[in-house]
């Protein structure tokens, strides 16, 4: 795989072990490596999961002894996964930008791999151009590729792609063609599109309609200008920091968005910034505009939303036990919502991950992974709709349940309660709760 030598070599030169990268690492067997990979992807141990996955890449195993479900197109997107949440962790701007390029070459080696039979074409364009989108900062010219991967998606299937986002795609591939003055292309593809859009679509064809012949460029001065007269003006700001966004402006549109917060503090306003900063993996800001979006809605829908949201970033930070108590208020606030549970779920697996790092997990880490059961268990008897998800997670921590000899060397029988507290170790006295031996 000659494409990814020149980024394996950049970080390779982080690594602290070197091993084929066509084979499993020390020797182990394919389920081995793969188990380990598996279980660190899911707990969010980035880098113990690229250890343990490279070779899946190279070698392209299309299926594994004992793992029935193995599927290698997933674990194509697992280490894109990978790859981007090392680069939101990495500190070096030159190791950001060199995790970024990896995944994005395994997006092209996928495509090279795998033909139609083996994946959704239409699925992998999509998400790469969400992927070029997202890291825009990162990427040369990486806009302009989100549009090129957009519109291969909409050549797959355009009613797909006019369905994701509720028109979102659509309205920034239109609005591409507007901007760079491509009017046959716009027309086109609003005509083609139109039978299929909703009445909010349908008015941003209209919008679209009456910009066509108006330089986008030209009508961001002439806002600004405006605005400068009328420095008050919130339909003025807000459509500067569309265009801006819709330009590629990325950090004019952000000022036009912070500008419109400080003028209209409104629940919308907030999550517009808050999106901004998760998206550049800025979460203490992000939380900062998620705790003040709680504040300006009376929705209980959207606070339960939110204070997920929140669980899930702090979580990103490490700060479990915050992320706990919101994902806690997410659950008081729908008690038949089984998401927050499995939130929860997750937050003392990455405890366990937190606890040992640097060391071996033994038999009293393990048994923190029975309360991660207890709260699946919750979650699937709270929410039938969440089952599928709950039985995935089960099977992926089934394998580091205290074993029969963890429980005979402590004496454990079922049905006893042990406290998972700092009388297990110190750095679980936060959970300060109590699991059932299974």
């Amino acid at each position: 795989m000659k494409k990814y030598i020149a980024v394996f070599a950049l970080l390779f030169a982080y690594s602290t072990e070197a091993f084929s990268q066509s084979e499993p690492p020390y020797g182990m067997s394919e389920i081995q490596a793969y188990s380990i990979f598996y279980e660190n992807y899911r707990t969010g141990n980035y880098d113990m999961a690229l250890q343990f996955g490279k070779w899946m890449l190279e070698k392209k195993p299309m299926e594994i002894e004992g793992a029935n479900r193995f599927s290698l197109p997933k674990q194509f997107e697992r280490m894109i996964d990978v790859y981007a949440e090392l680069s939101k962790q990495a500190n070096d701007p030159t190791m950001r930008s060199a995790y970024i390029d990896t995944a994005l070459a395994i997006y092209d080696d996928a495509f090279a791999t795998f033909d139609e039979e083996n994946i959704d074409y239409y699925d992998w364009y999509f998400n790469r151009g969400r992927f070029h989108q997202e890291h825009q900062s990162q990427i040369s010219d990486g806009l302009q590729k989100a549009y090129s991967d957009y519109e291969k998606a909409y050549e797959l299937d355009p009613e797909r792609l006019v369905q994701a986002g509720d028109g979102y795609y659509i309205q920034i591939l239109v609005s591409n063609y507007v901007n760079k003055d491509e009017r046959d292309k716009a027309l086109s593809m609003m005509e083609e599109v139109e039978p299929m859009a909703g009445e909010s679509l349908q008015s941003a064809f209209d919008e679209f309609r009456n910009e066509l012949f108006s330089d986008p460029e030209e009508r961001i001065t002439f806002l600004e200008s405006q605005l400068e007269e009328d420095p008050g003006n919130l339909e003025l700001i807000q459509e500067l920091a569309e265009l801006n966004e819709d330009q590629g402006n990325r950090a004019e549109a952000i000022r036009y968005a912070e500008r419109l917060y400080e003028l209209n503090k409104t629940y919308e306003n907030a999550r517009r910034l808050a999106e901004y900063d998760l998206s550049d993996a800025q979460y203490q800001e992000a939380i900062r505009y998620l705790r003040e979006a709680l504040n300006l809605t009376d929705d209980a829908d959207e606070k339960k939303r939110v204070n997920l949201e929140i669980a899930e970033t702090y979580q990103n930070t490490g700060n479990l036990q915050e992320a706990r108590r919101y994902a806690r208020a997410a659950s008081q606030l729908d008690r038949s919502w089984g998401e927050p549970y499995i939130r929860i779920a997750s937050i003392y697996a990455a405890a366990v991950t937190q606890c040992t790092s640097g060391r071996q997990i033994d038999r009293d880490d393990r048994v923190v992974y029975w309360l991660v059961l207890d709260y699946l268990d919750q979650a699937r008897n709270v929410d039938s709709s969440v089952a599928s998800t709950v039985q995935r997670q089960y099977r992926t921590y089934e394998p580091v349940l205290p074993s029969s000899e963890d429980k005979f060397f402590r004496g454990w029988e079922p049905g006893d309660e042990i406290e998972i507290d700092g009388s297990l170790r110190d750095c679980y006295a936060w959970i300060n709760e109590t699991t059932t031996v299974r």
